[in-house]
């Protein structure tokens, strides 16, 4: 993680929200403090950012999340004004400009759409622009539904041709098996995508994406971290699943240090 010089960093809702109770400005303030660190290394940083929906419902007045896709749409639209405000004021203040870019997995799946895309985050990259991106939430069902942004930061990470993938989690990591249902379970550091064993405990490639999400918003099935960064490693980028454990979590990782319990996944050689 060292060498990357072109990094996406995925950030959680759990890292950027008062415990769902909107953004939290002071979280926020400190990924752009460490985001300008990064830039002052020479690094070539994108953001793909959660909590849209969060601070969404805490300006709608909303206390219990809703179920229905369009009221989380509407918490979405209304959030995402506020989440980029407070990127844009923090960043400014660091000294970096700021642009949202909202895509949806059709945008990257047709040509056309996909080539402008990447023109445009690379142009950004090259005028020191940070580019927070996050889901078009108000024209998709799945990926509002199930939280799709490790996804899409695996997908940005590629389209960019970035070096390396960040996921900032409050997750522990990856295991070998359940540790509460398997006492000798051992924690992964590091592996290799193509590992036939990793796409066992992925539950296979082919797998649906929804309902392991649902048990990851639920605090289970913390090895689900693996799926999107086998589909960044896989094609190119390291992939780095890290823990937030301390204000510090995105220098460390980039920094090569392993005290926020990360695994990596090199690239399929």
């Amino acid at each position: 993680m060292k060498s990357a010089k072109r990094i996406v960093v995925k950030v959680g809702s759990a890292l950027v929200t008062d415990e769902g109770r909107g953004v939290d400005v002071l979280a926020v303030s400190s990924w752009c403090q460490q985001i300008a660190g990064l830039v002052a290394q020479g690094r070539e940083v994108l953001v793909v950012s959660s909590g849209a929906i969060a601070e969404g419902m805490k300006r709608l007045g909303w206390a219990d999340r809703p179920k229905e896709i369009h009221e989380l749409q509407a918490a979405a639209a209304v959030g995402q004004m506020g989440l980029v405000q407070i990127y844009e004021a923090e960043l400014r203040k660091v000294g970096l400009g700021s642009a949202q870019v909202l895509l949806t997995h059709a945008d990257l799946a047709d040509r056309e759409r996909y080539l402008n895309a990447k023109s445009t985050l690379l142009t950004l990259i090259s005028h020191r622009v940070i580019a927070v991106i996050n889901e078009s939430d108000t024209v998709v069902t799945d990926e509002i539904k199930f939280g799709d942004n490790d996804t899409l930061g695996a997908l940005v990470a590629n389209l960019v041709e970035a070096d390396a993938l960040v996921i900032l989690t409050d997750q522990r990591g990856l295991y070998s098996a359940d540790p509460r249902q398997h006492p000798d379970a051992h924690f992964i550091h590091q592996a290799q995508a193509g590992d036939p064993q990793l796409e066992r405990m992925a539950g296979g490639a082919g797998s649906a994406l929804g309902p392991r999400r649902r048990q990851l918003e639920h605090g289970e099935g913390v090895e689900l971290l693996l799926l999107p960064g086998l589909l960044a490693a896989t094609t190119g980028p390291r992939a780095c699943p890290w823990r937030h454990v301390d204000q510090g979590a995105g220098r460390q990782a980039c920094g090569g240090q392993r005290r926020a319990y990360p695994h990596c996944l090199g690239p399929r050689t």
